[in-house]
């Protein structure tokens, strides 16, 4: 049974599979059957070798991912016991649920979620009588929890702390910590940081737990942080029979505290380190990857795996110049609407407010989507908030719009009300445009928004493309009603309908499309300052992670890839004409080709 199983691998799987003991890093490159090596080789572990599924450890990121590993492993080895097979967050709840009293915590600890944290830090922010301003609550969240993922404990913090955000940060967190224990409860973060805690204060724990586990598996290992690669070198520091898996060229989420480097310094805590290469793609064409080669070549901050198939070498990779984004979103449909098999395409994209053009196109031409990990245009808060106002002033007797902007406080209504009363005969004379910049002045909903926070930024890019909307509808009533028509003629299935309706065609962010493949990959807006985007082109480190989030994009694909850019860009409001993304300029021309739209 066992060797049936090998003689499926090529020789290099074959090879991480059946390694023995001692630390191996097997570097897997997309598409490259990196799952099926790890848990082949548990498999192998325990069918060939008599490991005791007891004393195995797998570790994964997701839920999604730890089941499939469940599902394979279960086919593998039939009716058994399977080793523990679960998230880095799962492992740690099962050990403090044990043994969190030795750190001086409740083993019967709550979990808080999102939405209970931020309560808690309101709390603390009211029990300090702090003026936060213009900081948001959001914003310590994601501050501390960046602390947390580096193992900085709330009484460290200061240490660290310049300039009045962490210093706010800094008494924040050590009040935030103080409820939590009040509470009894622990958030996602101090699960991580509390296991690294127990294990490293007290010995009796760390000697049982690392004595249990003889083997510990870990896929995507480039995703770790700070507090996931100590809890490894803590548990692992025993037997030594670590098995990571990982590429350098997949590391895309280092705003969530993912470090790369982590894959490197598993040389300096095991020199003896055994390191296996899987290049072999099974996904993709050999143009394709040789694309995707030629674009993650240029980083030089870590090692580039040199992947390769022998599935021919396949189309070319076509570029579309479009005049404009309406145009660009056009050429998508052009090549999709044909098809039957809509589940084979995805459009990925840099940022989320580039989903309109595409949504808006998708909706006029009757093709049903699916829209990943985000709402759609014109149902994020946002833009509901922002269209309210505007509503209202179309027609005050829309009450539940007005109810709307009663939510958003009662001192931003006034300020509201006192505008448009004093506006009242202006507002017939000026454009869309001009009346939601004045609103959003008159207001101050812009203050709403801490462009510290990452998710924050995304809803001001949001906003900043409503102005797109209006600048094509200079008339408001027009512009209501083009909104109106676009929400209602909608063909996309909500999210939770999607798996009623698998022929739909895929839109998502380049982030979230990790994981995934299609046979047709749409990448738009391949211009400079969108992708890569603005805010990366100062600094090194995240230019090359732009470039990692790139090859993953078109690695998605199994035939075929189309990159769009725009001559012009009605973007953000506002017109601008950007130079074609570097990114493409890395491609040799022998494997693009233009394509040109039908006329």
């Amino acid at each position: 049974m066992v060797k049936s199983w090998l003689d499926g691998l090529n020789q290099n799987q074959k090879q991480a599979v059946t390694f023995g003991i001692g630390p191996l890093l097997i570097l897997a490159g997309a598409g490259s059957g990196k799952t099926r090596a790890l848990t082949f080789r548990a498999a192998y572990l325990i069918k060939a070798k008599g490991v005791d599924p007891g004393r195995m450890l797998l570790v994964t990121f997701t839920n999604k991912a730890a089941s499939e590993m469940k599902q394979r492993l279960s086919h593998l080895l039939g009716d058994i016991t399977l080793p523990f097979c679960g998230t880095f967050h799962s492992f740690c709840v099962r050990l403090l649920r044990q043994d969190a009293d030795k750190i001086g915590l409740d083993n019967h600890f709550v979990i808080y979620d999102e939405d209970d944290s931020i309560a808690a830090i309101k709390k603390a922010v009211k029990n300090l009588d702090l003026d936060i301003k213009p900081y948001k609550p959001q914003s310590f969240k994601a501050a501390i929890s960046a602390a947390k993922n580096e193992l900085v404990a709330s009484l460290e913090y200061s240490s660290f702390a310049r300039g009045r955000f962490q210093e706010l940060t800094a008494a924040i967190y050590r009040e935030y910590d103080r409820l939590l224990k009040k509470f009894s409860a622990q958030d996602f973060d101090d699960l991580l940081l509390n296991a690294v805690k127990l294990l490293q204060n007290n010995q009796e724990t760390l000697n049982k737990y690392r004595l249990q586990f003889e083997y510990f598996l870990v896929d995507e290992y480039q995703d770790t942080n700070k507090a996931q690669y100590e809890l490894t070198r803590l548990l692992t520091s025993r037997w030594r029979n670590l098995t990571a898996v990982g590429d350098f060229s997949q590391s895309i989420y280092s705003w969530r505290g993912a470090d790369y480097r982590n894959l490197l310094r598993l040389k300096e805590n095991f020199p003896d380190l055994t390191i296996i290469n899987l290049e072999q793609n099974y996904r993709s064409t050999q143009n394709i990857l040789s694309a995707a080669n030629q674009v993650i070549v240029k980083n030089t901050l870590h090692p580039i795996l040199n992947l390769w198939t022998k599935s021919g070498s396949g189309n070319k990779l076509a570029i579309y110049e479009a005049r404009d984004e309406k145009d660009e979103s056009d050429f998508v449909v052009q090549i999709i609407k044909p098809g039957k098999n809509l589940n084979r395409f995805a459009v990925l994209y840099r940022t989320n407010a580039q989903s309109r053009t595409v949504e808006e196109a998708f909706i006029k031409h009757g093709i049903p989507y699916l829209l990943v990990g985000g709402t759609r245009f014109y149902s994020r808060k946002e833009i509901k908030d922002c269209l309210a106002y505007l509503r209202f002033l179309s027609n005050p007797k829309d009450s539940i719009g007005y109810e709307r902007l009663e939510k958003l406080g009662q001192r931003r209504l006034k300020l509201f009300l006192d505008w448009e009363q004093t506006n009242r005969q202006a507002i017939k004379s000026l454009t869309t445009t001009q009346i939601l910049d004045r609103v959003l002045k008159a207001t101050h909903y812009l203050d709403r928004f801490d462009i510290k926070d990452e998710a924050d930024l995304m809803r001001l890019e949001n906003v900043k493309e409503l102005r797109t909307v209006a600048r094509e509808f200079p008339q408001l009533q027009e512009f209501l009603e083009n909104v109106a028509l676009v929400e209602q003629s909608d063909p996309a299935p909500r999210e939770g309908r999607g798996k009623l309706q698998k022929n739909v065609v895929t839109l998502m962010t380049l982030h979230a499309s990790k994981g995934l493949e299609f046979d047709t990959v749409f990448l738009i807006g391949m211009e400079e300052g969108l992708f890569p985007h603005s805010r990366s082109l100062l600094s090194r480190d995240e230019l090359e992670e732009e470039r990692r989030l790139c090859y993953v994009g078109i690695t998605r694909a199994k035939t075929q890839v189309y990159f769009t850019y725009s001559l012009r860009r009605l973007y953000f409001g506002q017109y601008s004409s950007n130079s074609v993304s570097r990114f493409l300029a890395d491609i040799d021309t022998n494997l693009l080709e233009l394509s040109h739209a039908h006329s």
